[in-house]
C-alpha cells in the first residue's frame, strides 16, 4: 500500500528518496535548524512532506550545485526556508515517496543535468569539474627523504687541545701588555 503524498515520512524513507543514507541526514539536522522532524517514542523521527522538500533543496545545493554547509547556511539566511524550500519542490510527475522496486529503473543511474548555481552564470558542476582538472594538471612537488642520522653516538662539545689554548692566551697577554702601555 502506498502512502498519501502528504503522509508523514520515516528516515529511511526520506534518505531513499534523496538518495543519501541516514547518517547524512542525521547530520544535516545538526547543521540546518530549519530541519525539524517531528520526534515520537524512542527517537524515531518522522518528516513532513515540507521537510523532505527542504532537504531535497539542502541536497541539491550540496551535491548538485556543489556549495559547501556554510555556504547553504547563508543561503538559508539570506533568501529563506522558502527559497530553499522551492528548489526542492519535486517536478512534475515526481514522487515524493521512494519507488519500489517494480518502479525502479534497471541499470546505471542517469546523472541529473548541471543546475545554475545562483551567484554565477556558469554551471557549478562545471566549474567544480574544471577546478579539478586544473589540480590534476599542477605539477606535484617532489619530496626527498629525511637525511640518515651518522651515528647515534652522543655528541660532546668541542675541546680545543692545550696548545691551541696556550698560543691563545699568549695573545691575549701580549695585546694586554700593549693597552697598558698605552694608557700610561
Amino acid at each position: 500500500m502506498e502512502k498519501s503524498p502528504e503522509a508523514f515520512r520515516t528516515i529511511s524513507e526520506v534518505a531513499d528518496t534523496l538518495d543519501v543514507p541516514t547518517h547524512v541526514l542525521r547530520f544535516w539536522e545538526s547543521r540546518f535548524p530549519q530541519v525539524k522532524p517531528v520526534k515520537r517514542g524512542g527517537g524515531r523521527r518522522y518528516y513532513r512532506p515540507e521537510d523532505v522538500r527542504l532537504l531535497r533543496g539542502i541536497r541539491g545545493l550540496l551535491y548538485d550545485d556543489g556549495m559547501t554547509i556554510k555556504g547553504v547556511q547563508k543561503i538559508l539566511r539570506e533568501r529563506g526556508v522558502r527559497h530553499v524550500i522551492a528548489l526542492g519542490a519535486a517536478p512534475e510527475g515526481e514522487t515524493t515517496h521512494a519507488p519500489s522496486s517494480a518502479e525502479r529503473p534497471v541499470g546505471p543511474p542517469v546523472p541529473a543535468a548541471p543546475v545554475s548555481s545562483p551567484f554565477s552564470d556558469a554551471p557549478a558542476a562545471a566549474y567544480v569539474r574544471s577546478q579539478e582538472a586544473a589540480m590534476a594538471e599542477m605539477p606535484r612537488p617532489v619530496l626527498s627523504p629525511a637525511p640518515a642520522v651518522q651515528d647515534d653516538a652522543p655528541r660532546r662539545p668541542h675541546v680545543p687541545d692545550r696548545a691551541a689554548l696556550r698560543a691563545l692566551l699568549d695573545k691575549l697577554q701580549a695585546l694586554r701588555a700593549v693597552m697598558v702601555d698605552d694608557n700610561a
